[in-house]
């Protein structure tokens, strides 16, 4: 046997292994085999096959790392169209739905088919000849995108299906677990970009992303909910077809059940109430359907949604009021929000008068409109936001809200953002983004300057006293003194506080710049580092993504950001005004006791979380935002919530403040807050 047919029988064995221990993993959540062990069998497939690239195929779970990127989705029409389902959100709208069921059959079906909604979204997966051959988003139901790329990167679908009829369809819901959700807005937020809305929402910006390596590096999965074709098999019965697809490989959701009646699906409904809170992805409801094929053929279909299934709503959770207006907030890069502006309503123990709607596409999916009355919550217990819409309050005569066209600040034509669900206006000298810029720059984690509200800037920049951040100090308080609402004293009190800004630390300016992907961890690691804006601007790109949590992406942005002709402007502007801060110390050995030390903050502490992050990651600490086998410390304040319980459960060591404070004194010499 030749050394490339030995190389071929070893390949065709380690996909066989792969593609078994990674529906075991991310399918069955019962891996047989370590991390260490599955990594050995995939370098070496990879290292096989970059010897013979002759013997890659599409198919190979090394494919799965993502393509190089595309330039634009197609749009492919489904041969079974993808229709909508009708909302019930109570028991008693539930029962009407069966009741009518019961008429037009003339009798009660033979089986109700209970399941999971999962809150993601739906896709269509094509297999012909046992391989995905294409994957197509719902779109409006009867077209949707082509990202077939992406769904190849997602690792509990299979490829390559054994045993499957030359044409196989099968629908399925892309999501987000909770915990891959968390880390993306950690990780979103320690870099300054916006935080996705919700699981649902970073789950459809992901699909339709144009790298398909970034979409890898997501994480996506997927839950198979119907057999929608299959050609030579029998096909009478629903959850028939979901048996069929797991012992198939697929994955199929947990949650789904044959029912006798109504009754029991009620039963079905309250378990699953109680007990979604511990699953790691999103639900918002239970979908009903008849069981049987030919009991669905009877009752047909609307232009818009099938009859024969429903979507039960689980009752969301917090305060209901009432939307008096939808304002569109234009943020610093550009992009438009869409915000509620609310009857005032106490929820958790504080007034909400405002909450986010995040982007169009999420205002869409809630169909929330002037007038409406919605349920308000607190995400994280800190973010208000529109949970649903009451829909059998709404007033008559109320119109869909429509995505802008043009900016609402500067009128230009606004465009999509790459692989977000977001508008964004491209005009870098529109009022309202160079407000918001200088919102950020004047901030508590940035330069932190007092007297410099949102309304004030907002003033400033529609009066053209200020165009950027360097134009703050050129400020004049005698012109300052003569604006609506100011006065000498504000102005001086102004001026003054400019003046002590004169005196922040590095990183406090590389953080208040806004440099795309670098937020206040990395702008401290780069002011450590180089120590001044001049050598970190001449920092290549390589040399920057050898620093510990700077990685390509963000390499190549802080490149990117110094290389622009602009900005090089602001900078020489800036150290015009006085604005160059140094660190000594850059590069030089420094000590960093807790180096080596990974903590998460929860609940209530002694001072700002803000501000006990900032210091551990002084003294060499890394600071996250959940709780893993990797933390070495959770430190809990008052209030300790889910992350409490996580630690104790997966043995992470926990400690209070003053626990905290003897570990420094014992790493570092010194208390914690003690220089």
């Amino acid at each position: 046997m030749s050394r490339r047919d030995e190389a071929e029988r070893r390949i065709d064995v380690l996909r066989r292994l792969i593609r078994h221990h990674d529906r075991l993993y991310y399918v069955l959540a019962a891996p047989e085999i370590s991390d260490f062990e599955y990594d050995q069998l995939f370098t070496e497939l990879l290292n096989l096959e970059r010897e013979h690239p002759d013997l890659v195929t599409e198919t190979s779970p090394t494919q799965r790392v993502g393509e190089e990127p595309i330039d634009g989705l197609e749009q492919v029409e489904h041969v079974v169209p993808m229709l909508s389902l009708d909302n019930s959100y109570s028991k008693a709208e539930l029962r009407t739905w069966y009741e009518r069921m019961c008429r037009e059959l003339g009798f009660e079906p033979d089986w109700l088919a209970s399941e999971l909604k999962i809150d993601g979204v739906s896709i269509s997966l094509v297999y012909e000849d046992g391989r995905l051959a294409r994957a197509v988003t719902r779109g409006d139901g009867f077209v949707g995108d082509d990202v077939t790329t992406n769904a190849r990167t997602i690792r509990g679908l299979p490829l390559v299906v054994e045993g499957a009829p030359p044409v196989l369809e099968v629908r399925g819901e892309v999501y987000l677990s909770h915990r891959v959700f968390a880390e993306l807005n950690r990780v979103r937020a320690e870099a300054g970009d916006p935080e996705f809305a919700n699981p649902r929402n970073a789950a459809a910006g992901s699909i339709r992303l144009l790298d398909p390596r970034e979409a890898a590096r997501r994480r996506l999965a997927v839950w198979c909910y119907q057999l929608a074709r299959a050609d030579g098999w029998p096909n009478d019965s629903h959850l028939d077809g979901l048996e069929r697809l797991q012992a198939l490989g697929f994955p199929v959701s947990p949650g789904h059940a044959r029912c006798r009646d109504i009754d029991e699906v009620e039963r079905f409904i309250d378990r699953w109430e109680e007990r979604r809170a511990n699953l790691d992805f999103a639900t918002d409801g239970i979908v009903v359907k008849l069981d049987r094929v030919h009991e669905r053929e009877a009752v047909g279909a609307t232009a818009r949604a099938v009859r024969w299934a429903i979507a039960y709503k689980f009752p969301p959770e917090g305060k209901t009021t009432s939307v008096r207006e939808i304002v569109v907030q234009v943020g610093r890069t550009g992009v438009l929000t869409p915000v509620a502006v609310l009857d005032p309503v106490v929820v958790a123990g504080s007034t909400v008068a405002r909450a986010t709607l995040h982007n169009f596409d999420e205002v869409a999916r809630l169909d929330v409109r002037v007038g409406d009355t919605v349920w308000v919550t607190k995400g994280g217990e800190v973010i208000p936001k529109v949970m649903g819409v009451v829909s059998s309050k709404r007033p008559p005569n109320t119109q869909p809200v429509t995505a802008p066209d043009r900016c609402p600040a500067c009128e230009t034509p606004v465009i999509p953002e790459v692989g977000e669900v977001a508008l964004r206006c491209p005009n870098p000298s529109c009022p309202a983004v160079v407000a918001s810029r200088l919102r950020h720059f004047v901030s508590r984690g940035a330069m932190d300057i007092e007297g410099l509200g949102e309304r004030s800037l907002d003033q400033l920049a529609r009066a053209e006293l200020i165009s950027d951040s360097a134009s703050l100090w050129a400020l004049d308080a005698e012109r300052l003194a003569e604006l609506p609402g100011w006065g000498a004293v504000s102005a001086a009190n102004l001026v003054r506080q400019l003046d002590l800004a004169r005196g922040r630390s590095l990183h406090r300016l590389l953080f208040a710049l806004g440099i795309p992907l670098v937020g206040e961890g990395a702008a401290r690691t780069l002011a450590r580092r180089y120590g001044s804006i001049e050598r970190l601007s001449a920092a290549s790109a390589d040399e920057l993504e050898a620093l510990d949590g700077i990685g390509p992406v963000m390499a190549g942005s802080i490149r990117a950001w110094f290389e622009e002709d602009g900005n090089q402007g602001l900078l020489k502007r800036l150290r015009g005004q006085g604005i160059d801060p140094r660190e000594t110390d850059a590069g030089e050995a420094e000590t960093r006791p807790l180096e080596g030390i990974t903590v998460v903050l929860t609940g209530v502490l002694s001072r700002p979380r803000s501000e006990v992050k900032a210091r551990l990651e002084e003294l060499g600490a890394k600071v996250t935002g959940s709780v893993s086998r990797k933390t070495s410390y959770l430190v809990a304040g008052g209030d300790a919530g889910g992350k409490l319980e996580t630690a104790r459960r997966i043995g992470v060591e926990v400690l209070d403040e003053g626990a905290l404070e003897r570990l420094v004194e014992e790493l570092a010499g010194r208390g914690l807050w003690q220089t």
